[in-house]
């Protein structure tokens, strides 16, 4: 993948400080239409995560994790970023089945029978989140993108074409944070905060994607993770993709 520095015009939040020497983008994205397939679930660092943060993982490089300490501000950016580079945007997001608790990686899998399609992302993630079981304007970055007309994020002015029952479903849902997520936050926003620099920002920084491994592999899916998918194995879904 080529990768270039692109400038942008539009009045970035934080993006332009946590990249000084210049945001790299991947260069086929300029000027070309996107389509993203998201899933519906939560997120320990952004309550819920779907079309917005799909973009996070395309257009930001592999230190895109310094971004997490302001993650509000920055799926504002991306919104902007897409604005300029792409034409047309649509998303589809799978809620067949969706992630509670503690997004994005250490979930419950519940099943929501639902498919969502939208060419406005503030939108398609505003009534996912509402069908979760969370407020739209509550979320930050929902809020914030409303504010300043990236799109619509108030149910009240996003008409459902389709299934509207299935639209007001309410399925209760809880973000809670992961060991990872929630060491993270201690040390970009927390009382380890004089170690970030020293922890994310040096070449020790790799102890954090060796610690990332080692819980999520060694400790969660052998403790937790292997019996959330026997249940799931047991559903409608479960037993489609076994036949795969």
């Amino acid at each position: 993948m080529e990768w270039t520095v692109y400038r942008f015009k539009s009045p970035l939040l934080k993006l332009n400080d946590i990249f000084p020497e210049g945001i790299q983008i991947p260069k086929m994205f300029i000027g070309k239409n996107v389509l993203h397939e998201c899933t519906q679930k939560t997120h320990g660092h952004t309550t819920t995560t779907g079309a917005i943060k799909n973009s996070f993982g395309g257009l930001l490089k592999e230190v895109r994790h310094y971004a997490h300490e302001f993650i509000h501000e920055v799926m504002v950016d991306l919104m902007y970023m897409q604005r300029e580079l792409h034409p047309g945007v649509f998303a589809v997001m799978d809620g067949t089945v969706m992630g509670d608790g503690a997004g994005p990686r250490t979930m419950i899998p519940r099943v929501g029978n639902l498919i969502l399609a939208s060419k406005d992302q503030v939108a398609i993630d505003a009534i996912a989140a509402r069908i979760m079981g969370f407020d739209p304007l509550s979320i930050r970055y929902l809020a914030m993108c409303q504010e300043r007309g990236l799109g619509v994020a108030d149910p009240r002015d996003i008409e459902i074409v389709g299934d509207v029952e299935a639209a007001a479903t309410n399925m209760g849902f809880k973000t809670s944070r992961s060991l990872v997520i929630w060491g993270d936050q201690l040390i970009r926003r927390g009382p380890l905060r004089p170690l970030k620099r020293l922890l994310l920002h040096s070449p020790l920084m790799v102890w954090a994607p060796f610690a990332s491994n080692v819980y999520h592999d060694l400790l969660w899916y052998p403790t937790v993770g292997r019996a959330r998918i026997r249940g799931f194995a047991a559903t409608d879904w479960g037993r489609l993709f076994e036949r795969y």
